[in-house]
């Protein structure tokens, strides 16, 4: 079974490794032959990490190789898109070029919020539908969320699967103590999501104005939280267990927006892998992956993070209580063992049936 894997980012780009290239060699062993290749390589992330631009000769022929991948999907059994084929090409150009082979799509975003609630109402009236129109082609849409698959249901998609963003398990190993040392207080992301960090910008200063407290920032850039304390650390695939494991909480501050709504709580499933205690917003997916009191703590007011930093930091013991079970929930609903199985049965099915119509029904991973 052959597959076109059209990603959008290479290995840099954390949604194309967790959706896409985590599940590379359980797909190859279950026989599916998957020929990836992403729109934007990692050389762009680089300089959009480092508040670069990229020439418009740069996009121009990202989209010429783009469109030729396209034309050659008709080699393959199945092509497998995260989020859409091209940014800001119309629906009906992207089903076009997909004719003739069933495609699947996958999103852990709300990408459709880019075109609908965009501030220019041109662009809301001419591309406000586009990912609709693309889903209603699809074979199958993967969502990561219930508010990305109610968002394919209503645009009419033929068939709708959950599957959630997860991790590999045996990259965190067993769950490590706490460390010694100041109360620490972590984040992890990227330069695209560290402004989210300022809804919280007040508790954060407060707490960290405390003795023996400390604020690390794993993948911002030095501008993120200026004014507030902290340390700032790089980002790597092969140090963010380690460096997760020197936290005591883990904490993913959200708006409460559409797109917000849209988010698959990846960060506090890395913090829970590794086994550390979470704060979260209740916004979208974290009110399900965040039991209040029993792995973490959800907060939306500034006293309620203050609070919920508190208690953390005097009771190291709870810490270590919440870690444990957040690592438990992960082993059982949000880790690669559990996805992967599911995951390889909806693409061996799309192909197996030769769909063009509606399947009744749906079933969830998680």
């Amino acid at each position: 079974m052959r597959v076109l894997g059209l990603t959008k980012y290479g290995p840099l780009g954390a949604s194309t490794r967790v959706r896409t290239l985590q599940y590379l060699p359980h797909l190859q062993d279950a026989g599916l032959d998957v020929t990836v290749q992403p729109l934007l390589n990692d050389h762009y992330l680089e300089r959009r990490y480092a508040g670069k631009g990229s020439p418009l000769s740069f996009f121009l022929r990202t989209y010429i190789t783009r469109i030729a991948e396209s034309l050659q999907a008709r080699d393959y059994d199945l092509v497998w898109i995260e989020n859409e084929l091209m940014p800001w090409v119309p629906g009906f150009v992207e089903r076009g070029l997909l004719a003739g082979t069933p495609y699947v799509l996958d999103y852990d975003d709300a990408i459709f919020h880019t075109y609908d609630q965009h501030p220019n109402r041109l662009v809301r009236r001419l591309m406000g539908r586009k990912i609709d129109r693309v889903m209603r082609g699809a074979a199958l849409v993967v969502a990561g969320n219930e508010y990305l698959a109610e968002r394919a249901r209503a645009a009419g998609a033929q068939r709708v699967e959950v599957v959630p963003s997860v991790i590999d398990l045996e990259r965190y190993g067993p769950v490590a103590p706490l460390p010694e040392g100041p109360f620490t207080i972590g984040w992890i992301g990227s330069p695209m999501s560290q402004r989210l960090l300022e809804n919280i910008r007040e508790p954060l200063a407060e707490v960290v104005a405390q003795p023996e407290t400390r604020l690390v920032l794993v993948g911002a850039t030095p501008s993120a939280l200026q004014g507030v304390p902290h340390e700032t650390w790089t980002w790597s695939e092969a140090t963010e267990v380690d460096q997760m494991r020197q936290f005591h909480v883990g904490i993913m501050p959200l708006a409460d927006t559409p797109w917000e709504r849209g988010k698959c709580g990846y960060k506090l499933i890395q913090c829970m892998g590794a086994g550390r205690a979470v704060i979260a917003s209740p916004v979208g997916v974290n009110s399900s992956i965040v039991k209040h009191g029993v792995n973490g703590f959800l907060a939306t007011r500034p006293e309620e993070w203050m609070e919920a930093f508190a208690r953390l930091r005097e009771d190291r013991r709870r810490c270590a209580r919440f870690g444990l079970a957040g690592r438990l929930a992960v082993d059982e609903r949000y880790c690669y063992s559990v996805t992967a199985p599911v995951l390889i049965e909806l693409l061996q099915s799309i192909v197996a049936s030769g769909r063009s119509a509606p399947v009744s029904g749906e079933r969830k991973a998680a």
